[in-house]
């Protein structure tokens, strides 16, 4: 309603300078009209995200796969590139749990907070594929790298969970990775894994165990949230991603670099040489099109 009336008072400024040939007032009139389009397509994007949890904040995980340092350098690529992207949104992005290896990362959670964002982000699960000649190779072959991006939503009180203690296995580790002297001494890093399913949760970004014990408790619950709406709701395939290999042949993005540039999305067929500006963190076109194409199937 309020988009309507906003473009009712264009079209009468509009009218209004036409009768009094006031052409000074075209480029007001213009840039008006580029905001109410641009409002209406933010809009019409959040009426593509109904779900449930679409709203909410995500954790984002993303874990190397087929490729050695090479995939571990890959993992950290997409983790930048999820960094930006959030960045130019506005978003607030917090460390989950981090694991560090040769080239890059093994894996890396992290919590992204802002209005939609398990709404868009869920559009990113799936495995991502890079192509380029390898900085690790001496002989600067080409090579083929994967990595798994999953997306699961964070939860608000009003979405019961239902998890017995005795379906709990909790242990604590020290932290590794960045983070002073501290990190290193106590055992404040919590892993809880869900006996009857085999889901993992893992937090060690702060210095409590208690606060550790809140994060990893919360991926819990929002993992749990996301299998079992899958054993509900079998036609949903956003699970299926996950489950498969981080190996060739079940990609959702594929990424090259060498011996020419492209990005190109496997499931919308949406592609741009501009590789640079997606690794800066420019893929809502790609997230876009996800979202129209699983509304309009």
């Amino acid at each position: 309603m309020a988009l309507e009336t906003e473009a009712g008072d264009i079209a009468a400024h509009l009218e209004l300078a036409l009768e009094a040939a006031e052409e000074n007032e075209a480029a007001e009139i213009e840039a008006a009209f580029d905001t109410l389009r641009r409002k209406y397509e933010k809009q019409n994007l959040l009426e593509l995200m109904p779900g449930e949890v679409d709203g909410n904040d995500c954790f984002l995980t993303v874990h190397s796969g087929a490729g050695g340092t090479e995939a571990c350098d890959w993992a950290g690529m997409l983790y930048r590139m999820y960094l930006r992207w959030a960045e130019r949104r506005g978003f607030k992005v917090e460390d989950v749990d981090m694991q560090e290896a040769e080239g890059g990362l093994k894996s890396a959670t992290v919590k992204v907070c802002g209005a939609y964002a398990y709404g868009y982000l869920k559009c990113e699960t799936g495995v991502h594929r890079l192509v380029r000649i390898s900085p690790y190779d001496a002989n600067s072959r080409r090579h083929t790298s994967f990595s798994s991006v999953y997306a699961f939503p964070v939860l608000d009180d009003s979405i019961e969970i239902e998890i017995k203690p005795e379906d709990l296995r909790v242990d604590t580790y020290r932290s590794s990775g960045s983070g002073g002297q501290h990190i290193n001494k106590t055992d404040s890093a919590v892993r809880f894994t869900h006996l009857p399913t085999g889901i993992v949760a893992a937090c060690q970004s702060e210095r409590s165990q208690t606060l550790n014990r809140a994060t990893a408790m919360s991926m819990l619950r929002a993992r749990l949230y996301e299998h079992y709406k899958q054993e509900k709701d079998k036609e949903n395939e956003k699970f299926a991603a996950e489950k498969k290999d981080i190996s060739w042949g079940n990609q959702v993005r594929s990424y090259v670099f060498q011996p020419y540039t492209l990005v190109k999305d496997t499931r919308t067929k949406v592609e741009t040489g501009n590789i640079q500006a997606v690794m800066d963190g420019d893929i809502d076109p790609f997230i876009e099109a996800y979202l129209k194409g699983v509304v309009n199937f």
